[in-house]
Protein backbone atom coordinates (compact mmCIF):
# COMPACT_ATOMS: atom_id res chain seq x y z
CA UNK A 1 0.00 0.00 0.00
CA UNK A 2 1.15 3.20 -0.88
CA UNK A 3 0.32 6.85 0.35
CA UNK A 4 0.62 9.39 -2.37
CA UNK A 5 1.63 12.77 -1.30
CA UNK A 6 1.64 16.52 -2.77
CA UNK A 7 5.59 17.12 -3.98
CA UNK A 8 5.14 20.89 -3.36
CA UNK A 9 3.00 21.11 0.23
CA UNK A 10 3.47 17.32 1.49
CA UNK A 11 -0.33 16.90 1.64
CA UNK A 12 -1.38 13.17 1.57
CA UNK A 13 -3.71 12.43 -1.53
CA UNK A 14 -4.85 9.15 -1.49
CA UNK A 15 -3.67 5.50 -0.74
CA UNK A 16 -3.11 3.59 -3.63
CA UNK A 17 -2.59 -0.73 -3.78
CA UNK A 18 0.35 -1.01 -6.20
CA UNK A 19 0.89 -4.10 -7.81
CA UNK A 20 4.14 -5.26 -9.13
CA UNK A 21 7.43 -3.19 -9.49
CA UNK A 22 8.39 -0.58 -10.91
CA UNK A 23 7.69 3.49 -11.35
CA UNK A 24 4.21 4.94 -10.38
CA UNK A 25 3.13 5.81 -13.97
CA UNK A 26 -0.51 5.63 -13.56
CA UNK A 27 -2.91 5.18 -10.77
CA UNK A 28 -6.31 2.68 -11.34
CA UNK A 29 -9.08 4.22 -9.81
CA UNK A 30 -10.47 0.91 -8.69
CA UNK A 31 -6.87 0.76 -6.72
CA UNK A 32 -7.52 4.11 -4.88
CA UNK A 33 -8.32 2.40 -1.03
CA UNK A 34 -8.74 6.09 1.20
CA UNK A 35 -8.74 9.23 -0.37
CA UNK A 36 -7.77 12.79 1.39
CA UNK A 37 -7.55 16.36 -0.27
CA UNK A 38 -7.11 16.69 -3.82
CA UNK A 39 -9.26 18.41 -6.79
CA UNK A 40 -10.35 17.84 -10.17
CA UNK A 41 -10.33 21.17 -12.54
CA UNK A 42 -11.51 19.70 -16.72
CA UNK A 43 -9.20 16.68 -16.76
CA UNK A 44 -6.64 17.59 -14.13
CA UNK A 45 -5.94 16.03 -10.62
CA UNK A 46 -4.36 19.14 -8.76
CA UNK A 47 -3.57 19.37 -4.91
CA UNK A 48 -5.46 21.85 -3.24
CA UNK A 49 -2.25 23.98 -2.76
CA UNK A 50 -2.35 24.22 -6.80
CA UNK A 51 0.34 21.35 -7.85
CA UNK A 52 -0.43 19.59 -10.55
CA UNK A 53 -0.33 15.83 -9.90
CA UNK A 54 -2.26 14.28 -12.59
CA UNK A 55 -4.32 14.04 -16.19
CA UNK A 56 -7.42 12.07 -15.49
CA UNK A 57 -7.93 9.46 -18.13
CA UNK A 58 -10.95 7.80 -17.65
CA UNK A 59 -9.90 4.17 -15.90
CA UNK A 60 -6.92 5.82 -14.53
CA UNK A 61 -4.67 9.13 -13.91
CA UNK A 62 -1.78 9.69 -15.56
CA UNK A 63 0.83 9.99 -12.81
CA UNK A 64 2.77 13.64 -13.46
CA UNK A 65 6.67 12.45 -11.84
CA UNK A 66 7.30 15.62 -10.73
CA UNK A 67 3.93 16.35 -8.65
CA UNK A 68 4.14 13.68 -6.38
CA UNK A 69 6.17 11.75 -3.98
CA UNK A 70 5.03 8.47 -1.83
CA UNK A 71 5.73 6.49 1.27
CA UNK A 72 4.76 2.86 1.70
CA UNK A 73 5.91 -0.70 0.00
CA UNK A 74 4.69 -1.78 -3.41
CA UNK A 75 3.25 -5.62 -3.55
CA UNK A 76 4.28 -8.10 -6.17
Amino acid sequence: MLTLKCSACKRKLWKYEKIGKGEVLRCNKDRIVEEYEYQRQDDKILCVCGNEIGIDKGPHIKMIKKGFIYSGMKSG
